[in-house]
């Protein structure tokens, strides 16, 4: 456990937080949370998260990251998928999800006031996240097997999938965690005694990650509320920071600070960038290494198959592009579509494992993850090559999914809102470059007939229904979309020109 723990600019006393996380997990067992069981949690970074992960740790039950942006309906999808009976959230967020929570689900709200404490009581009892975990002893010890997150992700569809860790066999979990802490120190450079600094939000699936093995690996852990470049430059140099998780966003708006603000911090103590998420342009990777040297780190991830493949800044530079080698014992393929293993730099569908993490099941949905497999190995829509020194370089994505900052957008669950507006007949949402995000959304409304749409209205319709940032950064009009053979809209058609002269297609 990190022996110093800030989160933004505040201090807390790390023996602390771990004191209250065995009440947190007493508590939680009290409400009957067994083993396996899931706690949904929609909290800002804080104080409280951190407990709730070390509290996870220790009942071997899930907890599942609710993106506090998301709109009721959003939340409450995964509320009732998830299965999970209890929702810990800050009470900032509960009038926006009281009218979509079950009166069955026992709410416990984080930095509540008596007010808000009357607005969810279970009974007689109100539940504000403090007093109630307080009101519990210690309990130090549990023999289960830790699972961490239960991330949503959509996969290769629009629909959420609840993404399940399958535990190792008793026996094979002292060599399989150390396999994964190995793997972890490689791709995230979280070794023992390290000073870290996590300025992303827990929601993601990544930076969740990231903070279940730096609360355990590091001597100094801190936290960002929010991420802001300078007061990151600050924090390094403040704390001595020597690893940082950012993602390829945070690189570009740091680059974009002026030279003598970037001068004005030491910045030296770092040793290791670590990125994760999304794909970063060789041109934004090559400004940060001729910046902070060749300490910048990119790994190829999802919430299903863990951390497959690294690339160091000497072969990033080396092979522009390249999202690495395999880490730990991930094994890759690129199959065609007849499910044939292509040849050397033959573009086809990436199927990987990583064998040193346990498997996973998409929740209520087997049928999803046999859809995604061929010989064990799983595909989630991404399109590559290996070339003759075995890198992997990802080319296109044969799902619609859009990674935007670092945050994956499902277009589906936007056209399906869209198509809810008065006078559209059809409508294709995708993702298009752009210089500060990596990609963003771009949506073609086609109206009915002698209707006029104002573009204005529908953003401004939907951005009361959706998360913001789902809402696309550009709607254009297209009377006439086009159509293959069967009617569906060739969104790859529409997609291509914004992308022609691009090295990286995705």
């Amino acid at each position: 456990m990190a022996r110093k723990i800030v989160i933004g600019n505040k201090e807390v006393d790390a023996g602390m937080l771990e004191a209250n996380a065995r009440k947190l997990a007493t508590g939680l067992d009290s409400l009957g949370v067994k083993e396996g069981d899931v706690v949904a949690v929609m909290l800002r970074n804080c104080e409280a998260y951190l407990e709730v992960i070390n509290a996870s740790r220790q009942l071997g039950s899930y907890y599942c990251p609710i993106n506090w942006h998301f709109k009721a309906e959003e939340a409450s999808y995964i509320l009732r998928d998830s299965g999970s009976s209890i929702l810990i959230v800050h009470a900032e967020f509960w009038d926006n999800l009281k009218p979509v929570v079950s009166e069955d689900m026992i709410v416990i709200l984080v930095d509540a006031d008596a007010e808000t404490d009357a607005a969810v009581r279970q009974g007689d009892e109100p539940r504000h996240y403090a007093s109630w975990r307080d009101s519990f002893e210690e309990r130090s010890v549990y023999s289960r097997f830790p699972r961490g997150h239960m991330a949503y992700t959509s996969g290769t569809t629009g629909q959420p999938k609840g993404v399940l860790r399958v535990p190792f066999k008793p026996e094979e979990v002292p060599e399989r965690q150390q396999e994964m802490r190995a793997i972890v120190q490689e791709t995230f450079g979280l070794t023992p005694g390290c000073r870290v600094l996590l300025p992303a939000p827990l929601y993601h699936s990544a930076p969740s990650l990231f903070a279940q093995f730096a609360l355990l690996a590091s001597d100094v852990f801190v936290l960002g509320e929010k991420f802001d470049p300078v007061e990151l430059l600050a924090r390094i140099e403040k704390h001595k920071i020597e690893v940082v998780y950012l993602v390829p966003i945070m690189y570009v708006r740091l680059l974009r600070l002026d030279e003598n603000i970037r001068k004005k911090y030491d910045i030296s103590s770092l040793r290791f960038i670590a990125s994760t998420g999304a794909p970063c342009a060789p041109d934004i990777k090559k400004a940060m290494i001729d910046w902070v040297g060749p300490i910048v780190h990119e790994t190829y991830a999802s919430s299903e198959t863990g951390l497959i493949t690294l690339v160091n800044s000497e072969q990033a530079l080396k092979k522009p592009g390249t999202a690495g080698l395999p880490v730990g014992r991930a094994v890759i393929k690129i199959y065609d579509d007849n499910g044939q293993e292509c040849e050397q730099g033959q573009v086809g569908y990436i199927y990987v494992r990583q064998y040193s993490y346990p498997d996973f099941e998409y929740r209520n949905n087997p049928e999803a993850r046999q859809k995604v497999d061929i010989n064990g190995l799983v595909n989630l829509g991404d399109m590559g090559y290996l070339d003759e020194d075995g890198y992997l370089f990802v080319c296109d994505r044969k799902s619609d999914m859009v990674i935007s900052g670092g945050v994956n957008i499902y277009p589906a669950e936007v056209e399906a809102q869209i198509l809810q507006y008065q006078g559209v007949a059809d409508c294709a949402v995708f993702g298009v470059p752009d210089d500060e995000f990596g990609e963003s959304l771009l949506a073609c409304i086609q109206p009915h007939e002698n209707v006029d749409i104002k573009m204005e209205q529908v953003k401004e319709w939907l951005s009361a229904r959706v998360a913001r940032y789902k809402v696309p950064k550009q709607f254009l009009i297209q009377r006439d979309l086009p159509r293959d053979d069967n009617g569906k809209i060739y969104k790859r058609f529409l997609r291509e020109k914004y992308w022609e002269g691009r090295s990286r297609r995705v």
